[in-house]
């Protein structure tokens, strides 16, 4: 009967020279083209207009599609910001304090429903500053 140490020593040498041999193959992926990397897309610019006093500021923009606006509300009353001629899109009531963001997607003049007096304007230009 074979002890414990006489299986371990064939073991060992049955599997050195598979290792070896293992160890001197080429590596398939060395064989491979490198891969492409896809260039990444550009991360969305984000833009503050603060509306205070009354106002839009700035209350002209100048972004590209897929921007983000925040307006942030600095007055004490409710304001909101809606897309003028389509209202295509509308805040709901912004308190003192609180924000509402737009994703933009396309050029659009936008004002406070509650106050008509305020009014603002996004600009969308392409990539190419077209």
């Amino acid at each position: 009967m074979e002890g414990p140490l006489v299986i371990y020593r064939r073991c060992f040498y049955l599997l050195c020279p598979i290792l070896f041999l293992y160890g001197c193959s080429s590596n398939p992926m060395n064989n491979q083209q490198p891969q492409r990397i896809a260039p990444k897309e550009p991360q969305p610019e984000i833009y503050t207009v603060e509306i205070k006093d009354m106002q839009f500021l700035p209350d002209t923009l100048v972004v590209k599609k897929g921007d983000k606006v925040i307006f942030v509300n600095r007055d004490m009353v409710n304001h909101c910001v809606t897309e003028e001629g389509s209202n295509a899109w509308t805040s709901a009531a912004i308190p003192g304090g609180e924000d509402w963001m737009l994703v933009v997607e396309k050029s659009a003049n936008y004002y406070c429903a509650i106050h008509k007096v305020m009014k603002g304007k996004i600009i969308v230009k392409d990539s190419i500053g077209k």
